[in-house]
């Protein structure tokens, strides 16, 4: 008896290589919530080598050769350099809700291992980001390559498998018929709001020149439906129960409220139960800074209103938050002996934390569903009086910081960083946005901002990575072309990554840069003071007869690098240059450098919290015993938040 076989299967195929069959297939994605759909990838970021040039190079040129419409389907950017474009990319998409990003190709080597800081930055704030790093020949006809790490011990390690710690996804495509696979695991991550961050897949030189017969369907347009998780029944109840219990509970509204577009929904579970809200780095805009709710940003940079709040909470509701170590100024910020934690969060991992009951739920549904369980129930009036009189006494505060008495009170009539602050508060339209990352401005912003729009600060305090601000300017403007987009940058951290003004200059994306001139690191400076290390190592100064970095300040002159790199530059000297320098800046078509010297010894307002940043425990320095004695006394506040859930 013989055995009969189906007929096999007509497959329609076509012809091309692996770089160019990655091209076609991210031009087909797309992204749906709520009714709205639109492209996956804006386009794709890139520096060419000898790695991608031939490869993806090639792939991304016949596209737009062969594109027929208007805009190439898959838009390809040149950048300076390939941590920069990560940032761009990593920028747009937390401007477009996680809901749309960018591919970065790069070559081998050293053009791959730029883009880790990237990688880890887009991972840690849990944002969106797909990497095509080339890699070495798959065949190893050819090695050693130029730039390849050759390892005694072993033959399949190549650099990029440094991604792998700092991507949510990885892949090495070693044949062309692991591509499909690959891809679809890649997108899958790429839109799970709770999976997502760097996807990196490499792309060995020679297999992205390698030709095959693909499955035609691999290229049909394909949408990723981006869901909100209803919070199950349980565990609602659980939650409800405990927020009853509750005498004097605050919200800690995270970068979740924001992703899920859930900030009406807070809006209206807070004006019914009348529970204050703090805000995270994140979370900053998830109510605007007036609203009679909001006592501003919360932690180790949170105003005192939000802190006074936390350390009475008998139950803290946490809201698309990770817990940062900022946000409960490392495990002292809340401390009532019994605090309880309620947490809403799309990721199991951060629902569970600090023992609290777990929601597992998108923000505003649960959000939605909390006020409708918990109607006809609210703090008492008392709570509320308390609340508005702590968020008006912190805006007195931050009046006083922005408009002191003396202005231009630092050395030599230096504007205070402060007061630069508040210019350009007051410059800004409410729907532009505020940009920074890195030294002493995101503390001094989270605290003093007065945000007025869900999008109107860009804070990256993930990974506060020094020169993520030009280059994820320049990817928000590109995402909201609709706003202003003001970058706030200390020389530092502008001596970090300006090559990215040549971006903006090439693409015609308009950014207004506040280059603030300290002369040194102001926030390394002041955390070296308060640690007994007397700023040493922190400021730019010629090293002296004695040896040390105590000599005369630097003569760099950062406002003519700027200029040099295409973009027009003013300068100013005092509080009315500087606001006539940002109008002017605001109102024209082209990027612009304002630049500004300040002060870097005049503080901001304390936020009467602390940061666990450890200090020597012996020392000869009388500075570090008084730091280390501060020290031991925090240390005897920090608590485990371990207290069981039920009331």
């Amino acid at each position: 008896m013989s055995e009969s076989y189906p007929a096999p299967a007509a497959l329609e195929t076509v012809r091309l290589t692996v770089a160019q069959a990655v091209v076609r297939f991210l031009a087909q994605q797309y992204t749906e919530r709520d009714g709205q759909r639109q492209r996956l990838f804006a386009g794709c970021f890139g520096i060419f080598g000898h790695g991608n040039v031939a490869g993806l190079g090639q792939a991304l040129l016949q596209a737009e050769l062969e594109d027929d419409a208007a805009e190439p389907s898959l838009r390809y950017v040149l950048g300076r350099n390939e941590q920069a474009v990560v940032h761009t990319a990593v920028a747009y998409a937390r401007a477009k809700d996680r809901l749309q990003t960018w591919a970065i190709s790069t070559s081998v080597g050293p053009g791959s291992t730029n883009t880790l800081t990237g990688a880890a930055l887009a991972t840690i704030n849990r944002l969106p980001v797909l990497l095509l790093p080339a890699d070495t020949f798959a065949t190893r006809s050819a090695g050693p390559l130029l730039q390849e790490l050759e390892r005694p011990d072993t033959g399949d390690v190549t650099v990029n498998d440094a991604f792998r710690p700092v991507s949510r996804y990885f892949d090495r495509i070693w044949r062309p018929e692991q591509l499909p696979g690959a891809l679809l695991g890649a997108m899958r991550v790429l839109t799970d709001p709770a999976e997502t961050g760097a996807v990196t897949l490499c792309f060995p030189q020679d297999v992205q020149a390698e030709a095959f017969d693909w499955p035609v369907e691999l290229f049909a347009e394909r949408t990723w439906h981006v869901g909100r998780p209803l919070p199950e029944p349980a565990a609602l109840q659980r939650a409800v129960e405990v927020i009853r219990s509750a005498r004097r509970p605050l919200i800690v509204a995270g970068g979740g409220v924001i992703y899920s577009q859930a900030t009406d929904a807070l809006d209206a579970f807070v004006l019914a139960t009348g529970i204050p809200v703090g805000q995270t780095q994140a979370g900053k805009g998830a109510l605007p800074y007036d609203h009679p709710q909001s006592v501003g940003a919360i932690g180790s940079t949170g105003t005192t209103a939000a802190n006074a709040l936390a350390r009475e909470a008998d139950v803290v509701i946490g809201i698309g938050t990770r817990y940062q170590d900022f946000t409960t100024a490392s495990h002292t910020a809340f401390n009532d002996p019994g605090v309880r934690f309620v947490n809403v969060n799309i990721g199991s991992s951060d629902a569970v934390k600090h023992a609290g009951v777990a929601v597992q739920a998108d923000a505003r549904e649960t959000l939605t569903a909390l006020t409708e369980a918990l109607t006809g129930w609210s703090v008492d009036d008392g709570y509320r009086a308390r609340t508005a009189e702590l968020a008006a006494r912190w805006e007195a505060t931050v009046e006083a910081a922005y408009h002191p008495e003396t202005p231009s009170a630092g050395e030599g009539g230096r504007l205070t960083q402060n007061e630069v602050i508040g210019i350009v508060n007051e410059v800004s339209a409410p729907r532009d946005v505020v940009v920074c990352a890195a030294g002493s401005m995101p503390g001094d912003l989270h605290k003093m901002w007065r945000v007025r729009d869900r999008k109107g600060y860009h804070v990256e305090y993930g990974y506060s990575t020094m020169g993520y601000e030009i280059p994820g300017g320049i990817g928000i403007r590109m995402a909201s072309p609709d706003r202003d987009v003001f970058v706030m940058v200390g020389d530092g951290s502008y001596l970090m990554m300006p090559t990215e003004l040549v971006t903006a200059v090439q693409e015609g994306v308009k950014i207004v840069v506040v280059l603030v001139q300290n002369h040194g690191f102001a926030s390394i400076g002041a955390l070296s003071e308060s640690l007994g290390s007397q700023r040493f190592g922190t400021r730019y100064r010629y090293r002296s007869e004695s040896g040390r970095l105590d000599g005369d300040v630097l003569p760099v002159d950062l406002a003519a690098n700027a200029a040099s790199l295409g973009v027009d530059v003013l300068v100013a000297q005092d509080g009315p240059s500087f606001e006539a320098a940002l109008r002017k800046a605001k109102a024209g078509d082209r990027t612009t450098v304002v630049h500004v010297e300040t002060d870097p010894l005049m503080d901001a307002p304390s936020s009467e919290s602390w940061w666990d940043v450890p200090v020597s425990e012996v020392s000869t320095l009388q500075s570090t015993q008084d730091a280390r004695a501060v020290y031991d006394r925090w240390k005897a506040v920090q608590r485990p938040y371990l207290n069981p859930t039920e009331p």
